[in-house]
């Protein structure tokens, strides 16, 4: 079933595969605050609007109505998104 999202959602848990589109990687900002923290060493990347993508390989703060994406790497992005 396509849910028109880029990754798997089980649980807190969303998979991002490598065949991902890279232009389904878009920006966008979420309603709530969340705190993401990858599951598996990865070289995929996340980008908060106007600074410098950065390596997603620790627990990362997503503000409510920041504007944000992920940026496409090798393999696959496992990460766990939780909201508070």
């Amino acid at each position: 079933m396509d849910t028109g999202r880029p990754y798997i959602e089980e649980g807190e848990v969303r998979l991002f595969t490598q065949d991902v589109p890279e232009e389904e990687l878009v920006w966008h900002r979420d309603r709530e605050d969340r705190v993401i923290d990858p599951v598996e060493p990865t070289n995929w990347m996340f980008q908060y609007d106007n600074e410098v993508p950065r390596k997603i390989t620790r627990l990362l703060f997503i503000p409510k109505g920041t504007y944000h994406r992920v940026i496409k790497g090798t393999g696959e992005l496992k990460i766990r998104v939780k909201k508070i």
